[in-house]
């Protein structure tokens, strides 16, 4: 299936590689140089994924993330030198969709350009997951809390939709960064409780609770 995506990287010859290998996928790929092209290229075209370095001229990463989450659920992954942790937790709490860091391979660079793509726009999730007042709608990918929609990012989708597949039940976190990654992950996976700082504030329900040191459990 083709995608048409948005690539925006400041340096020329890693843009021009990302751009070659996503073309060789039949996606449709437009490419920007610095963070203010990239918004104005995200408001004029539809896009189903964008591809974002972080350290650009006129504006960040990190700024083109927040503009673009505040507009739409459209899924981020965030390609960067920064390796620290804080750096990864930053981008995760502005609701980004993966992080890549530099220098990378470019077939496990597709794999997970693939996995987020995958995640974000399967149509293979059936039914209709409920507890109390929260519900989960695997068809549409959509959430609601008393009947009313909260946008969530795909991961914290996923998140919430383990938890409701193991209603009473622990989730690790490991367990969680396999759903969430579908592969061999070697970060921090305490990762795992950014996403959940931001279900929580999004969704406003008491029972997603935490078993220290372990992982979550939605339960009463």
């Amino acid at each position: 299936m083709s995608y048409q995506i948005l690539v925006i990287e400041d340096d020329q010859d890693i843009q021009e590689v990302i751009k070659e290998f996503l073309t060789v996928q039949n996606h449709i790929v437009h490419v920007a140089s610095d963070g203010l092209e990239g918004i104005q290229q995200f408001n004029r075209l539809d896009f189903d994924l964008v591809i974002l370095d972080i350290m650009m001229p006129n504006m960040d990463g990190y700024q083109v993330a927040q503009f673009i989450r505040s507009k739409s659920n459209l899924p981020i992954i965030m390609l960067t030198a920064l390796e620290e942790e804080q750096d990864q937790v930053k981008g995760f709490e502005l609701g980004i969709d993966d992080y890549i860091t530099k220098p990378f391979s470019f077939h496990i660079f597709m794999k997970r350009v693939e996995a987020v793509l995958r995640r974000s726009y399967s149509k293979d999730k059936k039914n209709v997951l409920k507890f109390q007042e929260l519900e989960l709608d695997c068809d549409a990918y959509k959430t609601y809390v008393s009947a009313s929609e909260v946008v969530l990012t795909t991961k914290e989708f996923d998140i919430v939709q383990s938890l409701l597949e193991n209603k009473g039940k622990l989730v690790t976190r490991e367990s969680l960064m396999d759903k969430l990654w579908g592969y061999d992950y070697y970060g921090d996976t305490r990762i795992i409780d950014t996403h959940i700082k931001n279900i929580r504030k999004k969704l406003n329900v008491p029972y997603i609770k935490t078993v220290k040191g372990v992982g979550y459990k939605i339960d009463q």
